[in-house]
């Protein structure tokens, strides 16, 4: 099949008018949905968002290569649009794009298909052949331009076998994109070419949508200097154990060439350990990053496991107080409610440092762990004891299957049911009861006494701090970290006004959002205005995560305004003394909160800023006006 048959001249738009991003993306669907190509524009677009999400299409050199393959594709077809202006796409290269070739590709699409866009896409790194194309001005003249392309279209070094010289470097790599239609071909190609400009063999394995080609063989990564991966997805990597790998973007695959090939023939990789679960990188700040990522999957499995005790206990402890102020502390409802709420509270920090031992050493750090947490519970260090106690435990195991490794295999039973449950416990019991329990509870303590006797001024700064972090990422680290911190502080005092802040603070984005959404329709398009009513019900729930999506399509206008108005929120809670006895519930457990109505007003307050602070700050959509 020949490109141009994709390619068609009926859909192209030679004279773009779109200004934005998305306006381009909507005036090319358009002429995809009026010429039947596209049978549900909405679905379509949704696609074309999700992969701009992934990373922008914008190749730079003033192309894009916005694609989509999905049902709502009646069959496979290239728009070609081209703006004399030049539209600002976020491109990887931050210069506009003029060239836009939008991919429409249905699910069922054949392997004929494919190939035909995988040549098309090829194309597009020769910058003669886009110097040509940026000066077409009839869609006759780009079909003439690809006709030839495909007819002078000889065999070149980048589609050669690989040269079995000795004396060249001869490096392996893998390209894919999440999509597998375009990118994944374009950096195959890129990455040949610059190989045969630098005198360097390479073998490229693409993993596109027909699945993997040009598979790499066990003989080639074996003789293979280095590898490079260059993917925006999940590709298969235990093969390359022990060889130097570089794992970068697929976009780095079609515009850094150069520099990959050289790390990669100059040996500055790490090496690829297929047996740990940190992902091997090619320097040492991605490195850093690694351990960090590690460290915070650790801690997240930690809560992740811990707040159904937080939250079913802290909820039921604070109806018991309800209970309590009715019907006075010999309530049979009160006793039973504060008991059950309490067996549950007891549990938080050995189940929290059990769960962070047993994501770094599998389940025989989970009992050294618990025992660990409830050490730091009996000596009163807390919160952070219990999270030392978990990484302890965790990486006092890790070592023990490590120093074991020399043992007979006839003793290889021994170990789980015996040496590590005996030896993680006695080392984690001595460390925790003789050392970090001691230092760990004197610091409880004294932080205790600091945050008790915080002044006004103070305690407004903290609250406002603690708010704006539960909307910086919305669920992510900065979110986890300002919840766990005044989890800690709740369940080591029984002070709820931290509490108050980070619950102000995380109901504020998406309340923001449905707000905005309602009173500045003209800003958001109708599927946005639909989800925007979605967030009234996850806002008043404290679910921060229903802002996501926005923040994901204009992060520096949603997270900016949702930062400012939740930081205002949880300052005022502080300023206003509001408190809440339990972590989690929203507006359903505000009637069990000091100063309720002063609560509702400080997260009206941060909820109004927001929502018209994002409402002024936010552009019209496309076809909404102004």
């Amino acid at each position: 099949m020949k490109t141009t048959e994709l390619l068609r001249k009926d859909i192209m738009i030679m004279d773009l008018q779109a200004t934005t991003k998305e306006a381009v993306i909507d005036e090319m669907i358009r002429s995809l949905h009026k010429n039947g190509v596209v049978q549900d524009a909405e679905e379509f677009k949704e696609a074309i968002l999700n992969r701009e999400a992934q990373s922008s299409t914008g190749l730079g050199d003033g192309i894009a290569m916005p694609h989509a393959k999905i049902k709502a594709v009646n069959e496979p077809a290239v728009l070609f649009a081209k703006s004399t202006k030049g539209v600002e796409y976020e491109s990887l290269d931050g210069q506009p794009a003029y060239l836009f070739f939008m991919i429409a590709v249905p699910e069922g699409a054949n392997d004929t298909h494919l190939q035909t866009l995988a040549s098309l896409s090829k194309l597009l790194i020769d910058p003669d052949f886009v110097g040509q194309l940026k000066q077409a001005n009839s869609p006759d003249e780009v079909h003439q331009l690809f006709n030839q392309s495909e007819e002078d279209d000889t065999e070149s070094p980048a589609d050669t076998m690989v040269d079995t010289d000795s004396t060249k470097p001869f490096i392996v790599a893998v390209t894919a994109c999440p999509t597998g239609i375009a990118h994944t071909y374009m950096a195959e190609d890129a990455l040949k070419k610059k190989a045969a400009e630098m005198n360097v063999d390479i073998r490229v394995e693409t993993n596109g949508s027909d699945g993997a080609k040009n598979r790499l063989t066990d003989e080639e990564i074996a003789r293979a200097d280095a590898v490079i991966v260059a993917a925006s997805k999940k590709v298969e990597m235990a093969r390359f154990n022990g060889k130097r790998v570089l794992e970068r973007p697929v976009a780095d695959g079609i515009k850094k060439t150069e520099e990959l090939i050289t790390k990669a023939v100059n040996h500055d990789a790490a090496v690829y350990h297929a047996q740990e679960s940190a992902v091997s990188s090619d320097n040492e700040e991605k490195q850093k990053s690694s351990v960090l990522n590690t460290v915070y999957k650790d801690l997240m499995n930690g809560i992740s496991h811990m707040l159904p005790f937080v939250i079913g206990g802290g909820i039921l402890l604070a109806i018991s107080f309800l209970f309590e102020s009715i019907l006075g502390s010999d309530s049979e409802i009160f006793l039973f409610l504060n008991e059950v709420g309490g067996n549950a509270f007891n549990f938080l920090i050995p189940i929290f440092a059990g769960f962070i031992a047993m994501s770094i050493a599998d389940r025989p750090g989970l009992m050294p762990g618990m025992v660990g947490g409830l050490i730091a519970v009996q000596s009163e260090a807390g919160f952070i004891g219990g999270l030392v106690a978990g990484f302890l435990a965790g990486y006092i195991v890790v070592l023990l299957k490590r120093g074991l490794r020399g043992l007979p295999r006839a003793l290889d039973g021994l170990k789980p049911i015996l040496l590590y449950p005996v030896l993680g416990l006695f080392f984690t019991g001595l460390l925790m009861y003789f050392v970090f329990g001691p230092i760990f509870a004197g610091l409880n303590h004294v932080m205790v006494e600091f945050l008790q006797n915080l002044g006004t001024g103070n305690a407004v700064i903290l609250g406002a701090l603690l708010g704006g972090m539960m909307a910086i990422d919305m669920g992510g680290p900065f979110n986890k970290a300002a919840y766990a911190f005044s989890i800690g502080i709740f369940t080591d005092t029984g002070d709820g006004s931290l509490m108050a802040a980070v619950m102000a603070g995380g109901m504020v984005p998406p309340l923001a959002i449905a707000f905005a959404s309602t009173f500045f329709k003209n800003k958001f398009n109708e599927n946005e205005r639909k989800s925007g009513v979605t967030n009234y019900v996850m806002g008043i729930s404290f679910i921060t995560e229903g802002a996501i999506p926005f923040a994901a399509a204009d992060p520096l206008r949603v997270i900016g305004s949702s930062v400012l108005g939740a930081a205002i929120a949880g300052g005022l809670t502080q300023f206003w003394n509001s408190a809440i006895p339990a972590p989690h519930g929203g507006i359903f457990v505000i009637p069990l909160a000091e100063n309720p109505l002063f609560f509702l007003l400080s997260l009206a307050i941060g909820t109004v800023v927001s929502a018209v602070l994002l409402g002024l700050w936010k552009k019209p959509a496309v076809g909404q006006g102004k």
